[in-house]
């Protein structure tokens, strides 16, 4: 793991937010369980702002590494500074990745942002469920 990060290596070895929400207020999911990398993204609302955030991943020590801090980026967010976050504010916090791997960091963001799409379409369509 000589050319990840501290930060990456640290993630990866005790990778913070692990898990499912129950009843979670959006559910975010991106790439293809069956042949690659691939995230669920589960947010817990409170007012407007991620009270929470939990996810359960399949891919490799960077993609790891990515879904742990997007988590640290992310609770304790208003909704509207949550989806602002990008791609490159994950890869400020975990201070790089190689370039071979910096398609990984698109994992954490892009199911941030369809967890809060899906938490919308619920709140819109006043199914919370």
């Amino acid at each position: 793991m000589g050319f990840y990060s501290e930060k990456v290596v640290a993630h990866f070895r005790a990778p913070k937010n692990a898990g499912i929400i129950e009843d979670a207020d959006g559910i975010g999911e991106i790439g293809d369980p069956s042949c690659g990398d691939f995230m669920r993204v589960f947010i817990r609302i409170e007012g407007n702002t991620i009270s929470d955030v939990k996810y359960q991943i399949k891919g490799c020590p960077a993609s790891i590494a990515v879904a742990s801090v997007m988590t640290e980026l992310a609770i304790g967010k208003d909704l509207d500074e949550a989806i602002l976050l990008t791609d490159e504010d994950v890869l400020r916090a975990l201070d790089g990745l190689p370039e071979e791997k910096i398609h990984c960091s698109v994992l954490g963001i892009t199911g941030l942002r369809k967890a809060i799409q899906d938490h919308f379409m619920r709140y819109v369509s006043g199914n919370k469920g």
